[in-house]
């Protein structure tokens, strides 16, 4: 077969990762590259059966339009393919290697002590059809989970079904719908959700998926809440607001009070994202702000990786008056009459809007969360958030010197930059810089959003990277 030829195959790429060198030597082969007539990767000896009569069973040929030809595939040996792939997964960038600075995300290191948790037999090899009795311990793990995670934001009750934020988000406004139509004995629904316009594109998705409408309330000029704006939108017909706290400029709500107090005087529910947490942890909690429910990302800030898809958890947190709704199952605690032991089982909520995922969510998420949970415990939480923020206003003030702040006021676990002025003075977007970490071997923070600020540029060091390579993002 002939050979696709690469037009770009003699570069050689150096760069420096967190203080290490890399080089990639030789050239940049596509697997065709590699490809030689004749080459294969095993030869199988001739088959001692019978031939069977297959004309009637259409083949890949069958449905090709270039003449009835096959793909042209490569022709090389394991060998080859084997190290071709190997040295491409050596390209890929991960946390394990070095700083993702993705705003918003908490791309942070996840300790390995909790990968090995989720992997111990008695874990991993549970099925779920199996009969209560021989799953106590997860179960177990579950409703503690459930009670740790209530407490640790500050509301009544958990569901660990949805599987990721937005997940948690939809699950969260079906419980306000359900909620609202009790309230009025199911004679008025209301139809509108306010968000502000620095929310995560998922809010908007979450808020149309459940039926509701959205409406967006602006910023001030401090980049917070418009309270002012957000009172002229409020009426009888807003369901919800909902906000997240620090918000995606990495700033924290102030009125926050004012606003849950302003939503609630309407009869509206007021949600958290919880995408965010990461910045507050066993600091403040939601719940304590006056919020009704929150998403928590366990695949953000209790230690699970994500990415790429997954996998991921968004339990959701809410008051006692949404807590007959949640979804289900969730766990429940009993105490044997008899032998004075705690037995756990899965029920229903009182008035559940029903199941969002088949089973019970993504088991192994909990259990590397509640590993997580146990091994730092309630000062070690605390010390989580102190130490994202300390690391966000370090690059902060170092970075001003190079970039400007869009909204120049002591930060978060986040902040935003703007490169609108080297777009203005010599043509360089954001995007341009984002590319040139990437030669550095730095993977670039999450680059044009939020919308609101121009050739944005949104960092979130965590709080598991070092003041060394937080100098060296500096640096570069």
């Amino acid at each position: 077969m002939a050979k696709v030829p690469n037009t770009d195959n003699s570069a050689q790429k150096t760069y420096t990762r967190t203080g290490c060198s890399c080089t990639y030597n030789g050239p940049r082969e596509t697997i065709y590259d590699l490809s030689v007539a004749g080459r294969n990767c095993l030869e199988a000896p001739a088959s001692e059966l019978p031939a069977l009569d297959l004309s009637d069973i259409p083949t890949l040929s069958d449905y090709l339009a270039n003449e009835g030809e096959g793909p042209t595939l490569p022709q090389v040996t394991e060998t080859d393919i084997m190290r071709h792939y190997t040295h491409l997964a050596s390209m890929n960038f991960g946390v394990d290697g070095g700083m993702y600075p993705l705003g918003s995300c908490t791309m942070k290191y996840n300790p390995r002590l909790n990968e090995d948790a989720a992997r111990l037999p008695g874990f991993a090899n549970l099925h779920p059809y199996q009969p209560e009795y021989s799953t106590q311990g997860i179960l177990q793990l579950m409703y503690e989970l459930q009670e740790d995670l209530a407490e640790i934001a500050g509301f009544d009750a958990t569901s660990l079904q949805p599987s990721a934020g937005a997940h948690g988000e939809y699950a969260a406004l079906m419980a306000f719908r359900a909620a609202h139509l009790a309230r009025t004995e199911g004679k008025t629904a209301r139809t509108k959700v306010i968000i502000p316009d620095t929310a995560h594109g998922t809010n908007p998705a979450s808020v149309a998926m459940a039926g509701y409408e959205t409406v967006t309330v602006p910023s001030s000029s401090e980049g917070l809440v418009d309270l002012d704006a957000l009172r002229q939108l409020l009426d009888e017909d807003v369901a919800a607001f909902m906000l997240t706290n620090p918000n995606t400029l990495g700033l924290f709500e102030p009125q926050i009070i004012e606003i849950n107090e302003a939503c609630h005087a309407v009869g509206a529910f007021t949600y958290c994202d919880g995408a965010n947490l990461n910045a507050i942890l066993g600091v403040a909690r939601p719940g304590d702000m006056g919020f009704d429910a929150l998403h928590i990302n366990l695949h953000k800030t209790f230690s699970t990786p994500h990415g790429g898809g997954g996998p991921g958890a968004g339990p959701i947190c809410v008051k006692a008056e949404l807590a007959p709704f949640l979804p289900g199952p969730i766990v429940a605690k009993f105490i044997h009459e008899d032998t004075d032991t705690a037995l756990y089982s899965l029920a229903m909520p009182e008035d559940s809007i029903g199941r969002v995922r088949s089973f019970y969510g993504n088991v192994a998420v909990m259990v590397r969360a509640w590993t997580y949970i146990r091994s730092l415990g309630g000062e070690g939480l605390k010390s989580v958030a102190h130490q994202a923020v300390l690391s966000a206003n370090y690059l902060r003030v170092v970075l001003q010197e190079h970039y400007k702040v869009a909204f120049d006021d002591v930060c978060m676990h986040e902040f935003v930059l703007t490169g609108a002025p080297f777009r203005d003075e010599g043509g360089v977007r954001t995007l341009d810089v984002a590319k040139r970490l990437l030669d550095y071997g730095f993977h670039p923070p999450t680059i044009y959003f939020p919308l609101l600020v121009e050739e944005a540029m949104m960092i979130e060091p965590t709080e598991t990277e070092p003041l060394k390579d937080l100098m060296l993002l500096q640096r570069q």
